[in-house]
């Protein structure tokens, strides 16, 4: 007990922080570096909206940290202060990553009501009637506009499918008094290259994607965030630009470097060292890229897991030098979704997976040529020996098997 009073009385006088909200990824900053443009075309196409009037739909793209959440939400809020004394238009943020929220068209719908202050039960009516519900609560608004912001929309398209999108815009046509705007984010930018063309022709939208941060424009942020965050001379030389190039390589991830820092600092301060150096940036590279690969496998949609866990079966019981391909996880599969009572996907479905899985960096899919049996995929696990029990845990306690 001795040694636990004495580590919880030593976390003030060795803290290296100062203020570490500041390095985390929930933090709104007042000032977002490197976006002005991208800040000011949001603007522009959503200021009509505090005259009442309905804009174009708005899908922005970039890859992951690179401002495009941050961005909508500062011109989101800046609009509901303009619009709070006139109550002409209301802003509403939907994550479309977050499990048990957006998983559904139906638990899209009452998250939604629920925003506006209804209820409905999280289960157990039909969709049609959720949406009657959320048509009545529209109507009761006293609003003239609802801008929607749906961030990580081709989360929500995967899990579900793309009508809801369009259902959202043909609401539109049912309601008199209110209209909705859409404001889609996304990291893919094939996104609506994936949706059918009567769904994205019913959007209207305008598009704006956002370009990846360069090294010294994260070096910039890191910079400044780091003097409020750390104590004065806790950051060593060097440490800020091992960052960002660590950053500028996963594409400009801003928000990468900032958990890499954060991290970093959080293992010195474990060890009871008095500054931050590039040792511990490599330590916490490693560290997040074990979470990273956990969060992945953990949040993935039922499919996606059922897919992973039959290459997972297969690693385990084929022999040494033998390879795995398509087909042979085709059919663990199946057997997988009789054993889970699931549907199971079309075989090319479960090639888009398998597609998906090799992007994420969780598998490699090497294709090979069989000569007159043409062309074949070669499939073969990369998750870290260090952390592969622990995924294969994951996901046997998430399917139930």
């Amino acid at each position: 007990m001795a040694e636990i009073d004495k580590i919880f009385d030593s976390v003030e006088t060795r803290s290296l922080f100062r203020n570490k909200h500041i390095i985390q990824s929930n933090y709104t900053p007042e000032n977002i570096p490197h976006r002005d443009e991208q800040i000011k075309h949001i603007a522009s196409i959503l200021a009509p909206s505090l005259l009442g009037q309905k804009t174009s739909n708005l899908f922005i793209y970039g890859k992951t940290g690179s401002g495009k959440t941050l961005s909508v939400q500062h011109v989101a809020n800046e609009l509901s202060k303009r619009a709070s004394e006139n109550k002409i238009l209301r802003v509403e943020y939907l994550n479309c990553k977050l499990k048990k929220v957006a998983d559904t068209e139906y638990r899209i719908l009452a998250e939604l009501i629920k925003k506006l202050g209804g209820s409905v039960p999280a289960t157990g009516l039909p969709t049609d009637q959720v949406y009657l519900k959320f048509l009545e609560i529209l109507e009761n608004s006293p609003e003239k506009l609802l801008i929607l912001i749906l961030d990580e929309v081709d989360q929500a398209v995967k899990k579900i499918n793309d009508e809801f999108l369009y259902n959202l815009t043909r609401i539109n046509s049912e309601l008199k008094d209110i209209q909705i705007i859409l404001v889609g984010i996304s990291n893919d930018l094939r996104f609506l290259d994936m949706i059918d063309q009567r769904v994205r022709s019913s959007l209207s939208e305008e598009e704006l994607v956002f370009p990846p941060y360069n090294a010294i424009q994260l070096q910039d942020i890191l910079r400044k965030r780091s003097e409020v965050a750390f104590k004065p001379g806790v950051v060593s030389e060097g440490v800020i630009a091992k960052c960002a190039a660590y950053a500028a390589r996963e594409h400009g991830d801003a928000r990468r470097a900032l958990d890499l820092l954060r991290v970093a600092g959080e293992i010195a301060e474990r060890n009871s060292e008095s500054k931050i150096k590039i040792e511990h940036i490599d330590q916490a590279n490693d560290k997040i890229e074990r979470d990273k690969i956990l969060d992945v496998i953990e949040s993935g949609a039922k499919q996606f897991q059922l897919v992973l866990y039959s290459i997972f079966k297969l690693s385990k019981s084929k022999e040494k030098n033998r390879s795995i391909y398509t087909g042979d996880i085709f059919e663990c599969y199946e057997e997988l979704c009789k054993q889970c009572k699931d549907s199971c996907l079309t075989q090319r479905r479960v090639s888009d997976i398998i597609a998906e899985l090799d992007m994420l960096g969780l598998i490699n899919a090497r294709v090979i040529s069989k000569g007159r049996h043409g062309r074949m995929r070669e499939i073969r696990l990369t998750i870290p020996e260090g952390i592969k029990e622990k995924a294969k845990d994951s996901l046997e306690e998430s399917l139930g098997l």
